[in-house]
């Protein structure tokens, strides 16, 4: 059995179907930029101070799980700081010379934002480092014996790297950001109202209950909550007056298969495996991915983040472990007499307190 996550609707990674819609979704000020207020108000505090001196922002990078904002807030910055702001991506930087183009094209002040900064390559990360230090590019010209190097002074520009990896990132790289930034997964208050703001730019009609039944159910992500109302808008159409009541979002979540934690399918496919055919752990990574036919990356990267933030599985030296939770909520008696499963359970919470 093999899965696409991208065409996954509670998939937090963008897709194509997604990129357009978003673009005119996304706030373009802080005001308008719901949820992050930790976030969001020191990089309003580092964006005046800036201003006020005439200097360019210091290098930012911000880092959480894909679909929270981080493209949004490098939008905002450079708006807030009034310049352009060029977007690329780590796996698109290929060589050297790619991102020496970037980097001299670049204007006064202006914004860089590389999305997937942990995938940068080793040798384009170290031309980073003299132009994020220094303003400067250090180039090879030749080869052998008369070989040498020339210095290229670059304008000044504030680099805004995104990553959902932080831990990956290589120490000389993350040293040399001035501004570090955790971006958190939102309340379903906070994504109600995303929700909202969102159904009023696309014209969608909907209830303080339709708008909160969706948000519950978004996984903590804007941009589960906002695929997953253009979904509700076709049942509220079809089925419905055209409103996205909390009835119809109800009906339109339960026939896409999501539930009210926001748990698809596929998430509960992996649990009702693992507590079926080992007793709900320990259970390797890579047998639970060739129990259900997927990757062993995917589901760690994919479906077991969401799954151990709301407490439905636990990682222990021996394996992964479905926790007590889990069985609650899929309505599985939990069973007392597994030893194994216990003493694994009980001594990860011991390990974690």
């Amino acid at each position: 059995m093999d899965f696409d996550n991208e065409n996954r609707i509670v998939s937090p990674d963008l897709n194509e179907i997604d990129n357009d819609i978003e673009v005119s979704l996304r706030p373009k000020t802080f005001n308008d930029y719901i949820g992050q207020e930790k976030a969001k108000e020191n990089l309003k505090i580092y964006i005046d101070a800036a201003r006020s001196r005439g200097d360019v922002l210091d290098h930012v990078l911000l880092y959480g799980p894909p679909g929270l904002g981080k493209t949004t807030l490098a939008g905002i910055i450079a708006n807030e700081m009034d310049v352009q702001i060029r977007v690329t991506s780590g796996p698109a930087i290929e060589k050297q010379g790619d991102l020496a183009a970037l980097l001299t094209n670049l204007n006064d002040g202006d914004v860089l934002f590389i999305d997937e900064i942990h995938r940068l390559h080793r040798s384009v990360e170290e031309v980073l480092y003299p132009a994020m230090e220094d303003n400067a590019l250090d180039i090879i010209i030749g080869k052998g014996p008369s070989a040498r190097s020339i210095r290229l002074d670059l304008p000044r520009f504030t680099l805004v790297g995104a990553t959902t990896r932080a831990g990956q990132l290589s120490a000389p790289l993350r040293d040399r950001f001035g501004v570090i930034a955790r971006l958190e997964m939102y309340t379903p208050e906070q994504l109600s109202e995303i929700v909202k703001r969102s159904a009023g730019i696309l014209g969608i009609a909907i209830d303080e209950d339709g708008a909160l039944e969706i948000a519950s159910r978004s996984r903590g992500t804007p941009r589960i909550a906002n695929r997953l109302l253009k979904r509700a808008r076709d049942f509220a159409e079809v089925m419905g007056n055209g409103t996205i009541t909390v009835e119809t979002a109800q009906i339109a979540l339960n026939r896409m298969e999501i539930d009210e934690l926001g748990l698809d399918l596929i998430d509960r496919l992996m649990l009702t495996s693992m507590i079926k055919n080992y007793n709900g752990g320990p259970v390797g990574l890579e047998t639970i991915a060739a129990t259900i036919g997927e990757e062993a990356v995917t589901i760690e990267d994919v479906y077991e983040p969401y799954l151990m933030q709301i407490g439905f599985i636990s990682k222990t030296p021996r394996g992964r472990i479905v926790t007590p939770l889990a069985y609650e909520h899929l309505g599985i008696p939990f069973n007392n007499n597994n030893n194994n499963n216990n003493q694994s359970f009980n001594g990860q919470q011991k390990l974690d307190l």
